[in-house]
């Protein structure tokens, strides 16, 4: 357990304070986010290992920032020296992402193993109870109104019940925690099949970014050791059953129908397919039940978005929950959850929806990609489609407190988040991020303010006050415009601005309420 422990976990009828359904990536970071917030969290997955398989290779700016805000970015091997390529596309369209200060295509050629074994290690050191071999049967009833989720686990000891104030669905697509709770999923049905697989014994010209040809799209990225991802989009090709199965050879042979290349003598680790298939579920939350990740929103795949979307729900939700299981917060905080990340999941499905149409639309869709690419010589097209791929243009609406016209109300980077900042001041600390790294919030102090020490105090615990100026660097001086006319911000462990000061103190009080709860809990 953390410093700050859980109150509920006294209930000893209770097995947790909050179970997570699913150790994929969005589970995992949940975990971790749950138990630097001192919830106790059971992770449970129907897997009895995890697979290994490379699935999503990378994530987006904005959850490459996340893992940063948590100082995980050294547990992938290459530190801040990811590989990232300030050339992304749209659509199949490329453009220099570098137009929107701080934006890239995002980090490249991490296998979703490896961000999973990260998360897990991550989650795991911060004493999250991570059990694999355990199905989700069965959802009693209650859960709607009332102090808890009780379900049904099958396990390899037997079935077994478990039961915790909250339950969250990260099971993926075909959620069975989402169908248990009964929240619709609308959206629309698979047009076509494609294909991914991990092929070897090949020499594979790369294709990062895809290749457009009369009879699909195509895609290649080695991965290292012989081994090349591949994503095979005929055009034509039927939807399919979520039961059924494909092959290597069906593969290569929807390959070399689209490049003419044999690449049949090679062989795969693995194949599988995916479907434009295109929903959302209709609530983020139905009483004692939350959803994330692909059981929240499924999107034809465009730029890792979905891992990385996946990843910023459980940042947005996980310091949430954790201050209302632990009896910091009031319920109504999760309201929040549903307000801020089902808008992001409505854009995300716009945008892969409509990259899908420009990407895979044949012959039919050529003057849509010609017109797209000569927006794209506009600064201004490249900045608006940068920030939506990005993830970097998200700004959480309603976040503000204060008198109506005030800078709390008014401040442009009020509800976005802080970018990544060189700092200067007592405490030593190095940048916006590093102070985020405890998942506490942050009273970022620009001017020496000494009443903001005595303002944050019943919060102590869950709110840090740091005094600290921007470095004096071009980079930051770039980056500090954002503070123009602000002595103060208050920045959620989310890294979403909360609160600005300008010469006053004006909704601060009311701000530090609202997301981190009750005075003197801490």
């Amino acid at each position: 357990m953390t410093e700050r422990e859980s109150t509920t976990m006294q209930d000893t009828t209770m097995d947790a304070d909050v179970i997570v359904a699913g150790a994929g990536p969005t589970g995992l970071m949940l975990a971790g986010e749950l138990r630097l917030g001192g919830a106790h969290v059971i992770v449970l997955d129907k897997l009895p290992e995890p697979t290994g398989q490379s699935r999503g290779l990378g994530f987006t700016a904005r959850a490459m920032e996340v893992f940063d805000q948590r100082g995980l970015l050294p547990r992938f091997g290459q530190g801040e020296s990811l590989e990232t390529s300030p050339v992304g596309h749209f659509g199949g369209v490329q453009f220099d992402f570098t137009a929107l200060e701080g934006a890239h295509f995002g980090a490249r050629g991490i296998p979703q193993s490896q961000t999973e074994a990260v998360l897990a290690a991550w989650a795991g050191g911060l004493g999250a109870d991570i059990r694999r071999g355990c199905e989700v049967l069965a959802l009693a009833d209650g859960f709607q109104d009332g102090d808890h989720a009780e379900i049904t686990v099958a396990t390899a000891h037997g079935v077994r019940q478990l039961r915790a104030p909250y339950l969250v669905g990260c099971d993926g697509g075909k959620s069975t925690v989402r169908k248990l709770a009964g929240i619709a999923f609308p959206g629309t049905e698979a047009t076509r099949a494609m294909f991914l697989a991990d092929v070897t014994g090949l020499d594979l010209k790369p294709r990062y970014l895809g290749e457009t040809l009369p009879n699909g799209m195509v895609m290649a990225a080695p991965l290292g050791e012989g081994v090349h991802r591949i994503i095979v989009c005929p055009h034509g090709a039927a939807a399919r059953s979520a039961d059924d199965t494909v092959t290597f050879e069906e593969v290569a042979g929807a390959w070399k129908h689209i490049t003419g290349e044999d690449i049949s003598a090679g062989g795969a680790d693995w194949v599988s397919f995916f479907s434009d298939a295109t929903r959302q579920a209709a609530h983020y939350r139905r009483g004692r039940v939350l959803l994330a990740g692909d059981a929240a929103h499924i999107h034809l795949p465009a730029g890792g978005q979905g891992l990385s979307t996946g990843v910023q729900d459980a940042a947005n939700l996980g310091w949430k929950l954790a201050a209302v299981t632990t009896g910091r917060a009031g319920a109504a905080l999760l309201d929040t959850y549903h307000a801020e990340r089902h808008p992001v999941g409505s854009r995300l499905l716009m945008n892969t929806r409509a990259q899908g149409m420009v990407f895979l639309g044949g012959d039919q869709a050529e003057p849509l990609r010609r017109i797209i690419t000569e927006l794209t010589g506009y600064d201004t097209v490249r900045r608006h489609l940068a920030g939506i791929v990005s993830h970097l243009d998200i700004r959480y609406d309603g976040i503000d407190a204060g008198e109506p016209g005030s800078s709390a109300t008014t401040h442009p980077l009020l509800g976005r988040r802080l970018g990544k900042l060189p700092l200067t001041g007592p405490g030593g600390h190095s940048d916006t991020f590093a102070l985020l790294h405890a998942g506490h919030g942050v009273l970022l102090d620009l001017t020496g303010d000494s009443a903001l020490n005595e303002a944050a105090a019943p919060w102590a615990g869950r709110v840090d006050v740091v005094t600290a100026t921007p470095t004096a660097t071009a980079t930051a001086a770039e980056a500090g415009a954002a503070f123009a006319g602000a002595d103060a911000l208050l920045v959620r462990p989310d890294g979403h601005v909360a609160w600005i000061g300008a010469g006053g103190r004006d909704g601060l009080e009311a701000a530090l309420t609202r997301w981190f709860g009750t005075p003197g809990q801490g």
